[in-house]
């Protein structure tokens, strides 16, 4: 079956190309919108009433993206941009006949899920290079989201840069007023009079979910594909000139232990002072500085209760390392579709840096990381130094990279990273390559060497996948080799001694066939299998054969899909997921499983997996429920639910359930100060973990945090339960400083 797929594949393809008359190239008459010189100031209130307004000309209508790609939007959007000296401004108009009661929105998260609400999306190409946005959105309450977009690939989207909005919500829609500081954008030193920026604007009518934008693009991309975007003309931004930000913090804490003997004293307090320093030397390079780096406002890693042989992915939280991470954070990684396959390869993940291998800080003294981005040309480097803490010492890193672009969105670089502790050092060298070939069809590439010095051992990895996407279809081929000795120290991978095969497609069907046109919006089936030998023996390892002939798409953002999966194990060593052993054999089994959503934007909404079926020689019942209610956006909770019910499961026929509790709750007076709290029980471990953060931005990125910790975890000691408690309470006030 496999062997027969690339030619299936194939075929679809071509048949689907031929008929994919929406799949549109850009258009060489670019929309355009006209900014306009002011000489006063705006204030930002989100009113618009200032006379300066009517002085800026309105951009051209907007075109509909989903559902009815092309069609004249049922919703009118105006934006007008002015500048002065030290700012540019956005005013924009979203109507809507329903007014308030049409707007979506469920909680005040900055960096908010954009699905959930509605917004207005700006995304900026001020070198004029088509592959890299700077992009700023916001929603109908003035919750901020930013990011940075490059080759609508890889994305810093914990960026977060310094500006304002304010909205204003009315019977007849809601406007926004953005102010957006010419320092926080980078932009090149002209020579010209009037320079003319990449631009587009797309909105999200969230109750209907129709999506428009001022220049159109194929839904199947994003708005950040640059190539597609209209043009800001008239523009006169003062020189590039110092952008230092200086960030001090000053942080106490006290920390209770109970039932910890002598590995902890009962009570403890402290006091620490650092900060980060960063300089945006000119349009293309940022110097970022820190010392005695904290991140006790990060949040909490959700727990996951892992069944596969694959290593779950903890993305980072930890703001320091979150800038800039899309240029040394190249990837191949399975999408949330499901699409490119399970394996997950990074050669440089920074929750290597600062955490132990369970996940708890280990101090930073300082570091530094340097970064020059251009059309062309793009480099970096990381040093840090980690303190020694417990059994480990102290330990110095290293990461540098540099990548060059050529052609329309083609990109060839090279990444080394080093790991140094007293004794010897890991060392990771990668090549890498993506390469845009069409519209449609991409290759990403990855291929590392790893030496340890101290063992001399030396191992491999290697990753290549193509990508063929239009607006009717996904196609995917991912070949993956990762030997045994690879060891990755400052990376991550999913798994290794293995090689794999992972092609697959989703089909997206809106044909005049499709029924109930007026809440579906398509059926989208798909085949994702996969196969995997070892590598040190070439013996065959593991093949799925996921089929979901059954995946619907609602128009309220709502899904409903069903999927079977044949799957065949060799075990060569023990397998204990959830602390059940299976012992080594060969199994073949089969599992069913349904994925649904409610529509994600509403007060109630569910999300929740089921699988269930045999499972290596017994069987198993699965699920994950997560229930929000949002009553208003200043409030929400969260409630997830994981079981596992395991029934003559491994070399005892174990019968068990193992059960994962999370509650996660938000009260906001408004996007700036904001409570919320986080609960987790996992009887895996019979551990409770709460975790409590009152943050108050008093000034835009500079924060007051109120931050409690407690850990409990009950064990038997001796026939008798003893239950270990931790207590931890922090205050930390940060203040940024912009020259």
């Amino acid at each position: 079956m496999i062997k027969k797929l690339p030619f299936l594949l194939l075929f679809i393809s071509s048949y689907s190309f031929a008929q994919d008359a929406d799949f549109f190239k850009p258009d060489s008459v670019r929309k355009t919108i006209k900014a306009v010189k002011i000489s006063t100031g705006i204030k930002v209130d989100g009113l618009l009433s200032e006379p300066e307004w009517g002085l800026a000309p309105a951009s051209p209508d907007f075109i509909q993206i989903e559902p009815y790609q092309g069609k004249a939007p049922n919703f009118a959007t105006m934006v007008k941009v002015l500048y002065n000296q030290k700012y540019l401004y956005f005013g924009i108009t979203c109507k809507d006949p329903l007014g308030k009661r049409a707007i979506m929105a469920t909680d005040f998260i900055r960096d908010f899920d954009y699905t959930r609400h509605d917004l207005v999306n700006l995304s900026i190409d001020a070198f004029n290079d088509k592959r890299n946005a700077m992009v700023f959105a916001t929603n109908a309450y003035g919750v901020q989201r930013d990011l940075l977009s490059f080759d609508d690939l890889y994305y810093d989207i914990d960026w977060n840069g310094l500006w304002a909005v304010r909205t204003n919500r009315t019977d007849s829609g809601w406007t926004a007023e953005i102010a957006i500081p010419w320092k926080t954008l980078r932009y090149p030193k002209s020579n010209d009079s009037l320079q003319n920026w990449g631009f587009n604007v797309y909105r999200n009518r969230r109750y209907t979910n129709e999506v428009s934008a001022l220049s159109p693009f194929p839904r199947v991309f994003s708005a950040t594909h640059m190539d597609y975007a209209g043009v800001l003309t008239n523009l006169q931004p003062p020189p590039p000139a110092t952008n230092i930000q200086v960030v001090p913090y000053f942080l106490t804490s006290y920390d209770h232990y109970s039932n910890f003997g002598t590995a902890e004293p009962a009570h403890g307090a402290g006091v620490k002072v650092g900060g980060d320093v960063k300089w945006a030397i000119n349009s293309n390079s940022v110097l970022d500085l820190t010392a005695h780096t904290d991140f006790a406002q990060a949040d909490a890693d959700i727990q996951v209760n892992n069944i596969t042989r694959f290593s779950v992915f903890f993305p980072e939280k930890r703001q320091f390392f979150l800038e800039n991470a899309s240029l040394f954070g190249m990837q191949v990684n399975p999408l949330p579709d499901g699409s490119g396959g399970s394996m997950n390869y990074q050669p440089f993940f920074s929750r290597s840096i600062g955490l132990d291998t369970a996940g708890n800080p280990i101090p930073i003294v300082a570091g530094g990381r340097f970064v020059y981005r251009s059309s062309k040309l793009n480099f970096g480097a990381i040093a840090i130094r980690q303190q020694g803490a417990n059994d480990l010492p102290g330990t110095n890193f290293f990461v540098g990279r540099v990548s060059e672009n050529f052609g329309s969105q083609d990109r060839v670089g090279a990444l080394i990273s080093v790991k140094n502790r007293p004794g010897g050092s890991n060392i990771e060298t990668t090549v890498d390559g993506f390469f845009r070939l069409g519209e449609s069809n991409s290759l990403n590439t990855l291929l590392t060497q790893s030496t340890t010095t101290n063992t001399g051992q030396k191992g491999f990895g290697g990753i290549m996948q193509y990508y063929n996407s239009n607006n009717h279809y996904k196609i995917w081929w991912t070949e993956s080799v990762v030997t045994k000795n690879f060891d990755p120290q400052m990376g991550f991978v999913s798994r290794k001694d293995v090689i794999g095969t992972t092609p697959g497609m989703n089909y997206y069907y809106r044909g005049s066939l499709l029924p109930f046109k007026s809440v579906l919006l398509a059926l989208e089936p798909g085949f994702l299998p996969e196969l995997y030998y070892t590598a040190s023996t070439g013996k065959f390892a593991e093949m799925d054969l996921p089929f979901y002939p059954v995946w619907l798409n609602f128009k309220s953002g709502a899904f409903l899909g069903w999927g079977i999966t044949p799957i065949r194990q060799h075990l060569t060593d023990v397998f204990q997921p959830l602390g059940v052993s299976i012992g080594p054999g060969d199994y073949s089994y089969q599992m069913q499983a349904i994925y649904a959503s409610t529509d994600p934007s509403k007060m109630l909404n569910l999300n929740f997996i089921y699988q269930t079926g045999s499972y290596f020689n017994g069987r198993l019942n699965s699920g994950d429920w997560k229930l929000q209610f949002a009553p208003v956006p200043y409030i929400s909770f969260l409630g997830e639910y994981s079981r596992n019910h395991f029934n003559g499961v491994g070399v005892d026929k174990t019968t068990t359930n193992v059960n994962l509790y999370v509650l996660r709750a938000r009260f906001a007076l408004n996007p700036r100060l904001q409570l919320t709290g986080i609960y987790q029980r996992n009887s895996l471990n019979n551990a409770d973990n709460y975790n409590m953060r009152l943050s108050w931005e008093f000034l835009p990125l500079s924060y007051v945090y109120l931050i409690y910790n407690r850990g409990v975890t009950s064990m038997v000691n001796n026939m008798v339960i003893q239950t270990q408690t931790e207590d931890h309470l922090i205050y930390k006030i940060s203040y940024l400083q912009q020259f």
